[in-house]
């Protein structure tokens, strides 16, 4: 067993526990852990010249990053037909020990306590900020690009050791709505305004060592353990509280839906909660937790934005090959995705090239950055020195041979083969041997585009979603001649900009849009087919994708559609399916609706462009047929069609790993989250009713909802895709 936590007891009788989990840059609690964190309380707390206990870190810059995943699993693992009993009383462990450092040794009634302080030297999420919480005094040092907070509703589940109702007691159901329902983090200063923390200081540990020292009984006695205590804002049945609950019930399902489990069991946990004591508090929150653990969504949301999503950040399919990190990177093309590749790249610290025809359009693309700089500023989110700092590494060309010393290369100019190839040539004169050429694009096949290049093992295609500053997911694509290299660079420059990657193999729309065009396409069909198109927008926002069909291709244009449609046609010829789709599309386009940079689409917008209501001269040529379908059968559609181009991209080798796949898509167009992804949401379905779906939905609509052969066989043998294809899990949340 590795020692996590040490005790060493002062000569003036302060035992400072040190936590400092081996081999980690940041601590991660474990079940080890745990036991020894509380076997070092017991004897604090039992040992007579003890006059005080500080709890902190040995890692420079952070408190905790959260739990070992591990720990759940276990717990899980141990109930063998019953994880929900083992789960629960795992977590009703955790509770007892964290009410021990919370009471400290205190009798009845609230006599005899050793006062118990909490250093935060930084970053603190999680079990690393619900320990503290159940301390009597938290100290955190003036650690700017610390972050403190509960982020655990962004993966799924929600904070489980306490932290649910101890930060609804301590700031009241509304003020604590931020960090419990949104999983919002703030650094050091902002928590204590925010009432988080208690003191701010430039030696934490040496003002938390005093503290202990100098405390008062009363100091000692958490607001909900003493007489005639409150809830800040009023408990559920005060009139205030009551008003607080109904407005918390209809934030969750407005912004949720309904479909993410994990905010309306925290809301549970906390109306009930504020109901009844304190420890009986504890344990309404521990049934919930447990609740959330055993759904099948949050399990898919952890293992995919948490494990996954890590996975592939620290290098998962990166090939064994020398570190390749950019030193000077060359961009091509000084418009929006040049603009926004350029800002990403000067943050992370790296030279920038930006190249355009004219010095004046380069200069224009390097201003991006400034403003983008100057809105941080005045969010108090960046600095002046911040700001030079990135400009400075920004040089504006339209000069190719400034060039020369580039390691990479990210061409992002027009969508045009040959503008591609010319531009291409033109690079390749002046950069050195080695340097790797990745094009941005989101259609062209790299293979074909690669032809330009006297190197083909050299060139790459790297996808850039828009806007890039906002968007995670960066998608690499392999030409059938790419190197290892020239992935392992690829891959190298995604994380140095704090993106997340996905590596597929060269196809038409590669991975992301293959599967968003025909979620598009199907919205649009439904149009033509008198579906109700309120139907269609609503289905798709209830089952959890961000923006229904309609509304994604006017913010994408529709002569974007227009284009797309005709240059595939012209590749299909006769097999090419969506002509249906066509008829719509092409006929808006004449209208002159080509979305919301027209002010004019599938929806209305007023004349600051903002979106209105649905247009209804739609119907006029499209009219609502009298009968509609059900709820679940648009949303089955909607969702079939996507789910059924990602199985077919791995049965293709598109995709090479199902992590990728179910990350991409959550990262790259949203899909509802709640379900972890394409794969992991067959998962949830069963691959044998998803291949009964899929029959059904092929007699009804057509051949694009054909199951596909591994589909199929899957469905036949009983099996999972996360079965079949075993990804390792060794994260921490």
């Amino acid at each position: 067993m590795s020692q996590e936590f040490t005790m060493q007891t002062d000569a003036e009788g302060v035992a400072t526990i040190t936590w400092d989990t081996p081999g980690k840059s940041m601590n991660v609690m474990s079940i080890e852990g745990f036991q020894q964190l509380d076997a070092l309380i017991d004897a604090a707390l039992v040992d007579e010249a003890v006059k005080g206990i500080v709890l902190t870190s040995g890692k420079a810059g952070s408190f905790a990053g959260g739990m070992d995943l591990n720990v759940i699993a276990k717990m899980r693992e141990d109930g063998g037909d019953d994880p929900a009993k083992s789960i629960f009383e795992g977590i009703m462990q955790i509770h007892t020990i964290l009410r021990k450092i919370e009471r400290a040794g205190m009798d009845d009634k609230n006599k005899g306590g050793k006062p118990i302080a909490c250093v935060l030297p930084g970053t603190a999420l999680g079990i690393g900020f619900e320990i503290p919480l159940a301390c009597h005094r938290i100290f955190a040092a003036d650690n700017a690009k610390a972050k403190i907070g509960l982020p655990e509703i962004m993966v799924g589940i929600f904070p489980g050791a306490g932290g649910t109702t101890r930060l609804s007691r301590k700031l009241g159901a509304m003020a604590a709505s931020p960090f419990l329902l949104e999983g919002k983090l703030v650094d050091p200063k902002k928590a204590k305004s925010a009432g988080l923390i208690d003191e701010v200081c430039e030696d934490p540990l040496a003002a938390a060592q005093a503290w202990v020292l100098a405390a008062n009984p009363a100091d000692i006695i958490k607001p909900w353990d003493a007489k005639g205590y409150k809830m800040p804002g009023g408990a559920p049945y005060h009139p205030a509280g009551f008003m607080t609950f109904v407005g918390a019930s209809a934030m969750v399902h407005g912004k949720t839906k309904g479909v993410y489990p994990a905010a309306k069991a925290m809301l549970s946990a906390v109306y009930e909660g504020a109901l009844v004591p304190f420890d009986t508090a504890l344990t309404i929150e521990a049934r919930w937790f447990t609740n959330v653990l055993l759904n099948p969504s949050s399990s898919a949301m952890i293992r995919s934005l948490f494990i996954n999503k890590e996975a592939l950040e620290k290098g998962a399919n990166r090939p064994d090959v020398p570190d390749q990190k950019v030193k000077k990177v060359g961009v091509l093309g000084a418009g929006m995705m040049g603009a926004g590749i350029t800002l990403v790249s000067a943050m992370a610290g790296i030279e920038v090239v930006l190249l355009d025809q004219s010095l004046e359009a380069a200069e224009k693309g390097k201003a991006y950055t400034a403003s983008y700089m100057d809105k941080g500023i005045a969010r108090k989110k960046a600095t002046a020195e911040k700001k030079e700092a990135a400009l400075s590494l920004i040089t504006a060309t339209d000069d190719y041979a400034r060039l020369s010393g580039c390691d990479l290369i990210v061409e992002a100019v027009f969508e045009d083969p040959k503008v591609k190839a010319e531009v291409t040539r033109k690079v390749l004169e002046h950069v050195g041997e080695d340097c790797i050429f990745a094009t941005n694009t989101s259609t062209l096949p790299i293979t074909e585009l690669a032809k330009a290049s006297n190197s083909p093992e050299q060139f790459i295609g790297i996808h850039f979603f828009s806007p890039v500053e906002k968007m995670m997911l960066v998608e690499i694509i392999k030409g059938k001649e790419t190197g290892t290299r020239a992935v392992a660079k690829a891959l190298d420059f995604v994380r140095q900009i704090r993106k997340t990657p996905i590596v597929v193999n060269d196809a038409r729309f590669f991975y992301a849009n293959r599967c968003i065009i025909p979620y598009i396409n199907e919205g649009i069909r439904m149009v033509a087919e008198g579906v109700e198109p309120a139907l269609i927008e609503n289905a798709a926002k209830l089952v959890g994708m961000p923006l229904g069909p309609l509304q994604l291709v006017d913010e994408t244009s529709i002569d974007l559609g227009v284009k797309i449609a005709k240059a595939t046609r012209a590749a299909m010829g006769d097999a090419y399916p969506d002509g249906a789709v066509d008829e719509v599309v092409f006929w808006m386009a004449d209208e002159g609706r080509l979305g919301r940079k027209a002010n004019a689409g599938f929806y209305d917008y007023d004349e600051k462009g903002k979106r209105q209501l649905l247009w209804e001269g739609l119907a006029a040529k499209y009219p609502v047929a009298e009968a509609q379908p059900s709820l679940i059968e648009v949303q089955h559609r909607l969702l079939f069609v996507q789910v059924l181009e990602a199985v077919r991209a791995l049965e293709e080798g598109v995709l090479e790993d199902i992590r990728e796949g179910d990350v991409g898509a959550i990262l790259g167009w949203g899909f509802a989250p709640w379900s972890g992804g394409p794969f992991s949401w067959l998962d949830i379905l069963g691959s044998a009713y998803a291949a009964e779906r899929c029959d059904q939905l092929t007699a009804a609509y057509g051949d694009r909802f054909a199951c596909p052969d591994l589909l199929r066989e899957m469905g036949d043998e009983g099996e999972g895709f996360y079965e079949r294809f075993t990804a390792p899990q060794d994260a921490a949340a």
